[in-house]
């Protein structure tokens, strides 16, 4: 009997990654330039989409590096946990994953992207949004920010 569930959930283990597989096959191939655009946002976009309240950012960073430097307009999910924080996310908006440059965000944008969510991963990385949110810029960023989200 115990070999019989564990075959029954091999086999379900296998066809599941399949299936996984095909997915991520018709992602690539029917990847396009207009995709390859459509998957970025720079710093300047994110902080309009922001200020509208049309973008969520998501810190993929683990917690350490989250707890050492953060936007405290983010939310942290580390990319070990993504999988199990889905729920999280919000649906309405546009998911922008991000890390200090973009090697993590890229990842967690095509399992977001193959999750059926409207995800961009941040080109200038959390450093290059960092840098953009200095001075006039940072000043005016928050105060858009904080007058959307106090309504």
């Amino acid at each position: 009997m115990k070999k019989i569930i564990l075959l029954l959930i091999c086999s379900y283990v296998i066809v599941f990654a399949e299936t996984l597989m095909l997915t991520y096959d018709n992602y690539l191939s029917a990847f396009t330039y207009e995709e390859r655009k459509a998957m970025k946002i720079s710093s300047v976009e994110l902080a309009v989409m922001l200020e509208e309240g049309e973008a969520q950012l998501v810190d993929i960073r683990f917690k350490e590096e989250y707890a050492a430097w953060h936007m405290p307009f983010s939310i942290n999910i580390p990319i070990n946990e993504l999988p199990k924080r889905l729920n999280e996310l919000d649906k309405s908006k546009v998911i922008v994953t991000a890390c200090p440059h973009k090697d993590r965000a890229i990842m967690a944008r095509t399992f977001l992207k193959l999750k059926g969510y409207n995800t961009r991963y941040l080109v200038d990385g959390l450093v290059g949004f960092a840098e953009y949110l200095r001075g006039d810029n940072a000043r005016e960023f928050i105060q858009e920010y904080n007058l959307l989200n106090s309504k």
